[in-house]
């Protein structure tokens, strides 16, 4: 099993299978494991598990085999394991809809802390805080039903940040976002990062992973293919292929570059941005 960068892991799996009633296997045998206080890109095609480990790490989905630990601790089932699992774990799905019911967007953010009994103050703070951290300042009244695709998507980002959790995990977080909207929650998120929370996103997009993460993990067919640091990445285009995955363009590009003698191979940028400043410094 893979320990990212070295430290005690703040969540892991450790063989852990999950097969569903139809038969399906959900997960088949992973090891993984996400350092506290990083940046974690999960990538996998369609079907590959993703959706499924999440679910296990917020309790929402029991190991059949194997063990899953947050803390160092296995995750326990019973209620009031749960619920405090539930506060230190937040997990946001790919669809928002899915977690957002209350007819006003204050409402909706409350709704956590209130079911943790905090008193008022304490509440309306947290629901401020947490509405100011994803820039919606101002929103309470807001009916949910006017918020555009992205709003809507902050919106539930805000729910489980009102939790004030360690972990935040979130299942295809840019999905269906324009291109401002994905610049604007990447930036979010790492304002969150910085604040001491481990970040945990899954993604198609191993461009996306390879400029914005500090570990990658992949999965395919239920079953982990790898764990790395973002830095070894150019070399994993075997696990990359394993997991139906490209070299990120950017990758495929500096070696181009480099092949020809316009660039050194030292540094190697992660994005197509860093790779201009790159060329226009060699001008």
């Amino acid at each position: 099993m893979s320990s990212s960068g070295g430290h005690a892991p703040l969540l892991a799996f450790e063989d852990v299978h999950y097969r569903y009633p139809d038969s399906r296997f959900g997960l088949n045998g992973v090891s993984m494991a996400f350092a506290r206080g990083s940046r974690n890109a999960l990538l996998g095609a369609n079907g590959s598990g993703k959706s499924t480990l999440f679910l296990h790490a917020n309790g929402l989905i029991r190991a059949q085999t194997g063990n899953v630990r947050f803390d160092g601790e296995p995750i326990r089932h019973d209620r009031a394991a749960l619920a405090a699992l539930r506060r230190r774990v937040g997990l946001v799905f790919q669809d928002a809809e899915r977690q957002l019911f209350s007819a006003k967007v204050g409402e909706d953010v409350a709704f956590g802390p209130l079911n943790l009994d905090l008193d008022a103050n304490t509440v309306r703070q947290r629901v401020a805080d947490a509405l100011n951290a994803v820039g919606l300042a101002g929103f309470d009244e807001r009916p949910l039903h006017q918020l555009s695709h992205g709003q809507k998507k902050r919106v539930a980002i805000a729910g489980v940040l009102a939790m004030a959790p360690e972990l935040l995990i979130l299942d295809e977080p840019l999905a269906g976002l324009d291109h401002d909207s994905r610049s604007s929650l990447l930036a979010l998120l790492d304002r969150l990062h910085a604040q001491g929370i481990t970040i945990l996103l899954s993604t198609h997009s191993v461009d996306l992973a390879y400029a914005w993460a500090d570990h990658i993990h992949l999965i395919g067919e239920g079953k982990s293919l790898a764990s790395f640091e973002v830095s070894e990445l150019p070399q994993q285009q075997a696990a990359l292929a394993a997991a139906g995955l490209p070299l990120p363009e950017v990758v495929e590009l500096h070696r181009t570059l480099v092949a020809r003698g316009v660039l050194a191979a030292e540094p190697v940028p992660r994005s197509i941005a860093a790779l201009n400043r790159l060329l226009h410094a060699a001008v």
